[in-house]
């Protein structure tokens, strides 16, 4: 399942914040409570790349994450170059 860190901006006063979700939802301000406030950016972070113990692993969120990301290894790799290239072609 795709994950995102979704940047929002409050309508009513003005209020920054993040919030990972599956979606770019809505959320509400954490301030103010203003709602329905539309993220203003977000960033995928259904693939990432992690340096661990001189390799480069990626990971994904699967299709059965609900809550948080529950990332899955998908591909070990001895560059950052290589692991980069992967996550970018999907890691299909």
């Amino acid at each position: 399942m795709a994950w995102y860190l979704n940047h929002y901006e409050c309508y009513r006063c003005s209020e920054h914040w993040t919030d990972e979700w599956s979606c770019m939802c809505d959320d509400e301000c954490p301030n103010c409570g203003a709602r329905h406030a539309t993220p203003i950016d977000s960033e995928d972070l259904t693939l990432q790349v992690l340096a661990e113990a001189g390799e480069f692993v990626v990971v994904r969120s699967p299709d059965t994450a609900e809550h948080s990301p529950d990332y899955e290894e998908a591909g070990r790799f001895a560059s950052e170059a290589l692991a980069k290239r992967f996550a970018q072609l999907g890691a299909n």
